[in-house]
């Protein structure tokens, strides 16, 4: 069946193996970034985009140039090229699927049941890209690349359609938190920008999570137990206790919309010595500090009890980019209007996570985000109807057309 150019490029994205990896420091922090990156960079070449360049950290980049005599500011769309290290992008093998209700049979051995997965209530009558049960699909964020692409192709084949200079961006390392360390904003040189990377149809958003993560680090000391007592004071049990001592219900599990959280993302430890790593996320920048000062307190307190045995450290990672573009709400005004426009629903919700988009628009280029129109990213239960993709497309076509005539 012949399908939609966005979905022909989406569907051979895919199959590329782009998986990042946390405990990296090089960006890229996988090299097979660049099998993708170098695969974009003559797709753009081929579309006619100018200035189509590469870099050492795997960043691409390139530019339709205007076809309108007007003065018209750069307008930018990014997308990211990897993929979550949580689960494999490599053997990707994508299938389309009528859905008309029911479980969702991915293979033999995996189901997707309304009752646990109830937004497939949404889509019925669609048709999914889906995963076959063994990798992640890869629509975070290939879906947005492809969307990009698809819409740079329509305005190249319809040149009537009026349009400013249109910057291009994808970027690695983005799953890993390190998307924009090297993003080139000067060179970027737009005005504002989207990124293509959020959830079902409809999603816009300019809010995103204030995020750290946070080691602490615990001193034992190992005896042999058969001669332990009053001697052994073992590592892991002290990191258990400062983990207790955190509130229960600001847990992920426990959490939604512009609640935060502590994360206890992994552990480990011996009796000797034990490490605790966790995530710490707030929409607001005031209950994001407690959040620190609060771990930090305890380390304080358990130190006077057993003699300096713990030591901690945070690293912020991102802020809240809504701090920049509630000052710049005209860009996402733009985006609302061009949705509903094409009747579609908005929906304005905080990330509860962050983008690259965070980074960028406290590096100068105010970055909210638009909809991919996937679900369930990061596992084996990710997939995108068709139509949400070229709906993506349209609405990135329509943004740029809006804005050239404003």
């Amino acid at each position: 069946m012949n399908y939609s150019d966005v979905i022909t490029r989406f569907l051979r994205y895919v199959k590329i193996d782009t998986q990042s990896a946390p405990d990296q420091e090089s960006v890229p922090s996988t090299h097979k970034q660049f099998d993708l990156a170098h695969i974009l960079v003559e797709e753009m070449k081929e579309l006619g985009l100018q200035d189509v360049r590469i870099d050492e950290h795997c960043y691409v980049y390139g530019t339709l140039p205007s076809n309108v005599d007007d003065d018209v500011d750069p307008i930018g769309f990014v997308a990211h090229m990897d993929t979550a290290p949580d689960f494999s992008g490599k053997g990707v093998n994508p299938q389309i699927i009528k859905y008309e209700g029911g479980p969702l049979k991915l293979s033999d051995s995996v189901l997707m049941d309304p009752v646990e997965f109830p937004e497939l209530e949404d889509v019925i009558g669609e048709e999914l890209i889906t995963t076959d049960g063994t990798t992640l699909l890869g629509a975070d964020n290939k879906a947005g690349i492809a969307e990009i692409l698809s819409a740079i192709k329509h305005l190249v084949d319809n040149p009537h359609i009026k349009h400013g200079p249109v910057r291009i961006a994808f970027t690695p390392d983005e799953e890993v938190g390190r998307g924009a360390d090297f993003f080139d904003v000067k060179g970027f040189d737009a005005k504002f920008a989207y990124t293509v990377d959020g959830g079902p149809v409809g999603e816009l958003e300019y809010e995103s999570f204030n995020a750290a993560s946070t080691v602490v680090h615990v001193k034992g000391n190992s005896i042999h137990p058969g001669s332990a007592k009053n001697k052994m004071i073992n590592a892991q049990l002290l990191a258990m206790e400062f983990f207790n001592m955190l509130p229960v219900q600001e847990r992920p599990e426990y959490t939604e919309g512009y609640e935060g959280f502590y994360l206890l993302h992994s552990m480990e430890g011996t009796v000797e010595e034990a490490t605790l790593s966790f995530i710490i996320r707030d929409h607001s920048k005031e209950e994001f500090e407690a959040k620190k000062k609060y771990m930090t307190a305890c380390v304080e307190f358990l130190n006077k009890k057993y003699g300096d045995r713990f030591t901690i450290e945070h690293k912020d990672s991102y802020y809240n980019m809504g701090e920049i573009l509630e000052k710049e709400f005209h860009i996402v005004e733009l985006a609302k209007e061009v949705m509903e426009e094409q009747g579609i629903k908005v929906d304005i919700v905080p990330i509860r996570g962050g983008t690259d988009g965070s980074r960028l628009s406290f590096m100068g280029l105010p970055t909210p985000n638009l909809f991919t129109g996937g679900y369930y990213y990061h596992g084996k239960y990710e997939m995108i109807p068709v139509s949400a993709m070229e709906k993506a497309r349209d609405v990135i076509v329509g943004i740029i057309e809006k804005h050239a005539q404003k």
